[in-house]
């Protein structure tokens, strides 16, 4: 039931955001998510890319808006890790990260993934599911170069939204089949919610339950 109600609320938050406004809504929607609050990107671009099939939106411009939406809240996430350090960010993740679901250990994650691959991993990780989210941490706590970061993130960001954007336009382009079965427009979204953010939230529960049941140990 809880992850139901996660689901519905991000469903409608996404829904909102791009359906009211626009592109504006996608850059704003992907910044969020790369600014380390889990608005998965596997929830927005496919919807987006399913709107392209609609009619509603161009391809490019939106890939564009996913990369350049992640560029903005990576540099957000970025100069918080440059000017707080790494002790504010544990402590605002402890107070307040069970809120938005977000844990210390995943700022583990993306610390251990930053010294072990050093300035290549601003892009690689943006191919990754979760540790995409919070590597720009670590990157402006341990004061990556800014213009590199920046390169490496909207190129590794505009990799990963066209490729979910086409996800979306798949969907669309074999919806006339589904059709027969699912009649209504919600249901499109339900199918692409439940089959990509839903499995990024059963990750981000399921790993955090078996973190605890590690620390009772």
């Amino acid at each position: 039931m809880f992850f139901e109600v996660i689901l519905e609320t991000l469903a409608n938050i996404v829904i909102f955001m791009i359906t009211s406004l626009g592109y504006f809504g996608i850059v704003l929607a992907m910044a969020i998510e790369s600014a380390c609050i889990p608005l998965p990107s596997e929830i927005i671009m496919p919807f987006s890319g399913f709107l392209v099939h609609k009619g509603v939106f161009d391809f490019w411009l939106v890939s564009l808006a996913g990369g350049f939406g992640c560029l903005v809240g990576s540099m957000i996430a970025y100069w918080i890790g440059h000017w707080k350090g790494e002790e504010w960010v544990r402590l605002l993740i402890r107070k307040y990260g069970k809120f938005i679901l977000v844990f210390e250990y995943e700022l583990d994650d993306a610390i251990h993934w930053f010294k072990k691959y050093g300035s290549a991993i601003a892009f690689t990780s943006r191919l990754l599911p979760v540790v995409r989210t919070f590597i720009s941490l670590p990157a402006g706590i341990s004061g990556m170069d800014v213009k590199k970061f920046a390169f490496y993130t909207f190129v590794g960001s505009f990799i990963w939204s066209t490729l979910l954007a086409y996800v979306g336009v798949k969907l669309g382009e074999n919806w006339d089949t589904l059709g027969t079965y699912f009649h209504k427009f919600d249901a499109v979204i339900f199918l692409v919610f439940l089959a990509l953010g839903g499995l990024y939230i059963y990750h981000k529960l399921h790993k955090h339950k078996k973190h605890k049941l590690k620390n009772k140990k």
